[in-house]
């Protein structure tokens, strides 16, 4: 029996293009439209209700509706002026600070936030680590859990982490592409520009990432220079 043909047991790779800072820019700008959306839409819905003269017995409901939008839109905004933007000329940051915006948008998910941060301040690169770590952590816990992130200064760096423990844990595949630094295929952008958003701010930082996905548990580790 003779050996198969190189070509056809093995097709060739083809090497994957990875977006350009235009391309990223939309793929960030649509996957933030995609978050506020949801709470905007329902205050706008709530809105609605108060001025429809038909449905004033929902009126209380119609309240409590704008009232829960509105805190998870400012939580929203409040968290990605930091994960994705420059936030402020500060170079630091107060991690009392940091955990008040994390919490806020854990208070509209499942599972709970562990918060040990031991430094009493934080880089702004550390920070953009930390706060995008933090929300793809809650997006690995579908099913609800425990989220415990750490930060320790050592030798010159901040190592930070995020062990996710709970049912069902797990990182999609996009979302394990985008850490890794690669494209996302053929999957929808939105799980995956966070992650890849991630690694480039750590490489950018001259640090390094890595993900452990094992049976319920998800942990995340990053370290940056301080």
């Amino acid at each position: 029996m003779t050996d198969p043909d190189p070509i056809e047991a093995a097709p060739p790779v083809v090497e994957e293009t990875l977006p350009d800072a235009a391309e990223l820019a939309a793929q960030i700008s649509a996957r933030l439209c995609h978050d506020f959306i949801s709470p905007a839409s329902a205050i706008v819905s709530g809105l609605d209700l108060l001025e429809d003269p038909t449905a004033q017995d929902m009126r209380e409901d119609a309240m409590d509706l704008i009232g829960q939008s509105a805190r998870k839109l400012a939580d929203l905004l409040q968290f990605s002026r930091v994960a994705f933007g420059a936030s402020s000329t500060a170079e630091t940051f107060d991690p009392r600070e940091l955990e008040s915006l994390a919490k806020g948008v854990f208070a509209h998910v499942r599972p709970e936030l562990d918060w040990k941060v031991e430094p009493a301040t934080v880089n702004k690169a550390a920070a953009r680590i930390l706060m995008n770590l933090c929300q793809i952590g809650a997006g690995a816990l579908p099913m609800g859990g425990t989220a415990v992130v750490r930060v320790v200064e050592a030798d010159g760096r901040a190592a930070i982490t995020l062990d996710a423990t709970g049912p069902r844990a797990r990182l999609k595949p996009e979302v394990l592409r985008g850490l890794k630094g690669e494209g996302r295929g053929d999957a929808v952008g939105g799980a995956w520009v966070q992650a890849y958003y991630l690694s480039l701010i750590v490489k950018s930082a001259g640090g390094q990432l890595a993900a452990e996905v094992g049976e319920d548990r998800v942990t995340l580790a990053a370290w940056a220079p301080v």
